[in-house]
């Protein structure tokens, strides 16, 4: 079952006032922020789509707040893509699916990467598989869309600041509409 715009907004509408794994903003606000950020770098509306939509499988799997303080990694990279893959292109499942792995990439080719992770950060990245080898590392930055994912992982790693200002849902989901759109067409 292919989740519409009606049903993306739902999710955020129900679930998207938790808390995001430990951090001063809601799941929601979260989503707004990674958007923005990339709004703000003139990603293309598949990427800004990506950023927007990059953890809904949190909201679809409902673990509770904060999962790994629990022990539990929830894919949530993983999760969503079954209900996106009929309506959004690669251009946008691939950046959300690797997203995760991208974490990984960068504390093992950037020095100072980990270093800015949030708490929940470091704990989910144990949970994640660790930080990557070299080998892991170049393998991964061979991949289609991991120069995307690599973005969308900043982005969400800077998503997280409390009271700041970004358009609305609604302006987000005009941009998932339009992708939408376009793939369907093409």
């Amino acid at each position: 079952m292919a989740l519409s715009l009606d049903d993306i907004r739902t999710l955020f509408e129900q679930h998207g006032n938790l808390a995001y794994s430990g951090e001063r903003v809601t799941q929601l606000e979260h989503a707004l922020q990674s958007a923005a950020l990339a709004e703000e770098e003139g990603a293309s509306d598949e990427l800004v789509a990506a950023a927007f939509l990059h953890d809904l499988g949190h909201l679809l799997n409902r673990f509770g707040d904060t999962p790994s303080e629990r022990g539990i990694d929830d894919l949530h990279q993983y999760f969503a893509l079954p209900f996106l893959r009929p309506v959004l292109p690669e251009a946008v499942l691939e950046p959300i699916r690797l997203h995760v792995d991208a974490k990984r990439c960068l504390c093992a080719i950037d020095a100072t990467y980990f270093g800015r992770l949030s708490a929940d950060s470091v704990r989910s990245l144990e949970l994640q598989g660790g930080i990557f080898s070299q080998q892991e590392a170049d393998a991964f930055l061979n991949k289609p869309y991991a120069d995307d994912a690599l973005r969308v992982r900043r982005w969400d790693d800077l998503a997280k600041e409390a009271n700041r200002v970004t358009p609305d849902v609604d302006h987000y989901l005009g941009v998932v509409e339009r992708v939408m759109e376009a793939h369907a067409v093409a």
